[in-house]
């Protein structure tokens, strides 16, 4: 954990909850109390307004101080002893809970998955070991990012022995590779979290550096450091049938070639990681700085200097608002407008009584949480279904996604009041959520200054000194940063992976149509697992730590049903990898991100989504919940096999 609890004098408790979010103790109250009348009138919040905490659930002041004094006197009993009265409220009582701190239905689906992340919260660890394990298995995780660290920890809860390679000095993946000025999540932190590590974070949305600390801190409170093998790279892997293992070919410090053997391979090299350049006439000539956001050198000092920023997605809307007014100049080069949604709690810190309410009470902490779950994860997933009677497709998809344009479209007119020439420039043309949703990081505000320009105009070509558009006007620049973000339809590139009979992974994908069962397996590749692979990105919502928790409960599943057959090797069948990618490219056909209306990243070059899921979370946590071994082949340990790792066969 990287929370410190503490007892909570009276003054201290009576000082956060005076500002604690209200629709959150109403859930706490009812499972501290025992009594539901908490979830009744005239108790009940208001809807949440887009991603607004609703912090007063819109009540009036006189309940809201009733809340927040029994909160006091419950939260002070349980301190004091009192046992909570309902510790497990059940999946049927969970969603009436929830659904009355969101002020909306919560579909009785959800119940399970909620009592699931509630009896979470203080376990004392990710997973029960795994029995039977057979002698020697060892594992091999590539990647020692947020993905990598937890299948780590989850495979060492599990008494499974792993090594990690880390192509990288230090730990962090996305975290240690992204360092550009304000660099930051738009997952709210408390979502942005391992269930098994809570954190005391200082802001509601955390910035990078607080980000990449939380992780280093995981890493050696655990003692992971220990298991890691850095500034080691994975060039290829190859399956050897007859010794049923991975032969992993390794490059380390100095270029050193090494193999490495393991009985299962995972990669958890993420997506981000491959920066994408532009290609531009004259780019290499150009005689000043140029720099991708995912590679910002340490010593960049843009003060005073013209800047030119190309793209304007997540990357830039961050940066852009972080350098306009030191720069001497900005000048921002659109590719395609963005919409983007207001952000209250942009750079809001977290006041320091609810940080220690957070840290002390673990029901305070859970709620929050799963609040902000229901905001960040499936509420808008209906929304994105395309209506086949909708009269205006070309702007929307269905009514409520063209009432989400108005909104969008007058929040954009109200930033930018009396700036029509903006409002045009910036307006998307194609639907909200056609692309990944942006967070409003003072964006419209930056453009409002007098030291930065948005350029609509193609780049045409770039000079010693000088970016030159297609309508031949010169803007002269300094430094150039590319926030033209990342390859992520090649996934795993460049590793050549080689299945059975030397099959190439980026030959069965054609390059760039990466399919995967629950985006984790591929026939022909045994014992080979994928987490954060193709379908897997949550495009409506959702936290990247949740997918791959999820997909590491189900790898440890298969792995104890595995042993307990007294089988080593798991190869997904054709059929129902064919059946899973079926379902998948129909559910897209349904979606907003297959309307011809505009380019996003997740799709390829032959316009299939490969980088969404298109799956709501509860759907995906259903789906990995128990694996199913009549999906796989199995093979029991071969007598004479020699895993490299040293497992012996039975």
């Amino acid at each position: 954990m990287t929370i410190t609890p503490k007892h909570l004098s009276d003054e201290e408790l009576a000082q956060a909850l005076a500002i604690a979010n209200v629709p959150t103790l109403l859930p706490l109250l009812v499972q501290l109390t025992g009594e539901e009348r908490w979830i009744e009138e005239p108790y009940l919040p208001r809807r949440n307004k887009g991603l607004d905490d609703n912090n007063d659930g819109g009540l009036p002041e006189e309940l809201q101080a009733e809340i927040r004094a029994a909160g006091l006197e419950a939260i002070r009993a349980w301190r004091d002893g009192a046992p909570v009265a309902l510790p497990d409220p059940g999946p049927e009582l969970m969603v009436r809970m929830l659904s009355v701190a969101m002020g909306e239905e919560v579909g009785e689906e959800y119940g399970p998955m909620l009592a699931a992340e509630l009896a979470a919260v203080d376990a004392p660890a990710t997973t029960a070991p795994v029995a039977g394990v057979p002698e020697g298995f060892h594992a091999l995780i590539v990647g020692a990012g947020v993905s990598g660290i937890a299948a780590a920890i989850r495979l060492r809860d599990a008494g499974i022995p792993f090594t990690i390679v880390e192509q990288h000095e230090a730990v962090g993946g996305t975290w240690l590779e992204n360092r550009y000025p304000g660099c930051g999540v738009d997952t709210p932190s408390a979502l942005y979290s391992f269930s098994f590590a809570p954190h005391d974070w200082s802001k509601y949305f955390a910035l990078r550096d607080e980000l990449y600390a939380y992780l280093e801190q995981i890493v050696a409170d655990t003692g992971l450091d220990e298991e890691i093998r850095f500034q080691t790279e994975v060039t290829g892997a190859r399956y050897d049938e007859d010794a049923q293992r991975w032969d992993v070919e390794l490059r380390g410090p100095g270029g050193t070639a090494e193999t490495l053997t393991a009985d299962l391979v995972i990669s958890a090299v993420g997506a981000f990681r491959r920066p994408k350049m532009p290609t531009i006439p004259g780019l290499e000539d150009f005689a000043g700085e140029l720099v991708h956001t995912a590679r910002w050198p340490d010593d960049l000092d843009l003060t005073g200097r013209r800047v030119a920023v190309i793209g304007n997605g997540a990357s830039a809307m961050q940066l852009v608002p972080a350098i306009a007014g030191v720069a001497a100049a900005v000048t921002i080069f659109q590719r395609s407008p963005q919409w983007a949604a207001p952000f209250e709690l942009f750079h809001a810190e977290v006041p320091e009584p609810l940080r220690e309410l957070s840290q002390s009470v673990p029901l305070y902490r859970a709620w929050y949480r799963l609040r902000a779950g229901w905001t960040f994860n499936d509420r808008i997933h209906q929304t994105l279904q395309k209506d086949p009677d909708w009269p205006h497709p070309e702007r929307s998809v269905n009514e409520i996604n063209d009432g989400h344009r108005r909104f969008f479209t007058r929040y954009i007119e109200s930033k930018l009041a009396g700036r029509p020439d903006l409002v045009e420039k910036v307006t998307p043309t194609y639907p909200p959520y056609g692309k990944r949703i942006l967070l409003d990081n003072g964006w419209y505000d930056s453009l409002l200054r007098d030291d930065v320009e948005l350029v609509t105009d193609p780049i045409a070509s770039v000079a010693t000194d000088r970016v030159i558009t297609a309508t031949g006007a010169e803007h002269e620049v300094d430094v150039i940063v590319a926030a033209t973000g990342f390859d992520v339809v090649r996934f795993l590139a460049p590793m050549d992976i080689r299945g059975r009979g030397g099959v190439s992974l980026r030959e069965v994908w054609d390059d760039d149509d990466a399919r995967a069962y629950l985006g984790s397996f591929v026939p022909g590749f045994p014992n080979f697992y994928m987490i954060y692979g193709p379908n897997i990105a949550g495009g409506h919502g959702g936290s990247l730590i949740g997918s791959a928790e999820h997909q590491l409960d189900y790898l440890i599943d298969l792995l104890g049903r595995l042993f307990a057959q007294g089988q080593v090797v798991a190869e997904v069948r054709p059929e129902p990898y064919e059946r899973h990618n079926r379902r998948v490219d129909e559910a897209h056909e349904r979606m907003v991100w297959t309307h011809p209306g505009m380019d996003t990243y997740y799709r390829n070059g032959h316009g299939r989504v490969v980088v969404t899921t298109p799956f709501r979370v509860i759907d995906f946590w259903g789906m990995t919940r128990s694996a199913d071994l009549d999906d796989f082949v199995t093979e029991p340990p071969r007598e004479g096999a020699t895993a490299g790792a040293g497992r012996r066969a039975a």
